[in-house]
């Protein structure tokens, strides 16, 4: 059975407002950490807005209380120290290797359970530079989430060559009998299962469109009706963020050293200028 009563999120961006929601519905003490308050306050306002929605829907467990019941399980701080007393911390920052790495050494000295869990949300970068990073690597894992989190029921379960076998459980309970998510097993290379066959897929489309080969509307169409996707490939790269996309395919590319991997010149242009999909208000579609 799950150990984790208390949790704590790192980085209040949409994976991790979702993983914090998804926590507070399954009755968790939950503690947000952002770097100012001014983030904190813009997520505090999604966040509850979304567990409205879910209320409304009549998608939230009765037994753990309605919209105000969960949001008031839910902290949100400016200081990392507010990590102090968690059973486990999910790491859901901007996905940078050496930013990463610097929050998993702080954490190490912060968090006092000795055997907490210390999980990355990250999609690409490897377990085991975050779990060397700590002296306790047994304890680290990728546990990564997908966005939507309170809507989609995937979550890639990632551990190092380090993390020990009781983490890994202790982390499936969490997943599996808290949050009710369904947990895959993936080893510890960049991209994991899901993004290894999906952001060749995205970066194939991007190259289509850069070619002028058809229109992003057409390359999605294209999937949505002639594939029977939810939606197209550039919707979905914007719902992702073209920065994330462009991360994932530079950790992917390091690794593998295959050409499908690398990233088309037009996805770098548009994160230069900040068109970054839904979240920046435009990327290969504009949002209100």
């Amino acid at each position: 059975m799950s150990t984790v009563h208390k949790v704590g999120v790192v980085g209040a961006g949409l994976m991790g407002t979702g993983i914090a929601e998804v926590s507070a519905r399954a009755g968790h003490d939950v503690v947000v950490v952002e770097s100012t308050e001014a983030v904190a306050t813009a997520a505090r306002g999604r966040l509850e807005h979304s567990l409205q929605r879910a209320e409304a829907k009549g998608r939230l467990d009765p037994a753990h209380g309605n919209a105000a019941k969960v949001f008031s399980r839910i902290t949100f701080e400016t200081d990392l120290s507010a990590m102090a007393d968690r059973d486990v911390v999910v790491e859901a920052i901007v996905e940078d290797e050496a930013t990463k790495v610097e929050l998993f050494r702080r954490l190490d000295a912060i968090v006092l359970a000795p055997d907490a869990i210390l999980a990355s949300n990250t999609s690409s970068i490897p377990i085991m530079k975050l779990g060397v990073a700590t002296s306790r690597p047994a304890h680290v894992i990728g546990i990564h989430f997908f966005n939507p989190v309170p809507v989609l029921g995937l979550v890639e379960l990632v551990p190092s060559l380090l993390t020990s076998a009781d983490t890994t459980a202790r982390s499936r309970a969490w997943v599996e009998q808290s949050l009710h998510k369904h947990a895959i097993d993936c080893q510890d290379r960049a991209g994991f299962v899901v993004n290894a066959l999906l952001i060749p897929f995205i970066l194939s489309a991007i190259r289509m469109f850069e070619s002028g080969f058809a229109s992003a509307e057409d390359i999605d169409q294209g999937l949505v009706q002639g594939a029977a996707h939810p939606q197209g490939p550039l919707a979905l790269a914007d719902l992702i963020g073209l920065d994330t996309t462009r991360a994932v395919a530079e950790s992917l590319y390091a690794e593998f050293k295959e050409p499908l991997y690398a990233a088309p010149p037009l996805l770098a242009r548009m994160v230069d200028a900040g068109l970054l999909g839904r979240k920046s208000g435009r990327g290969f579609y504009t949002y209100s």
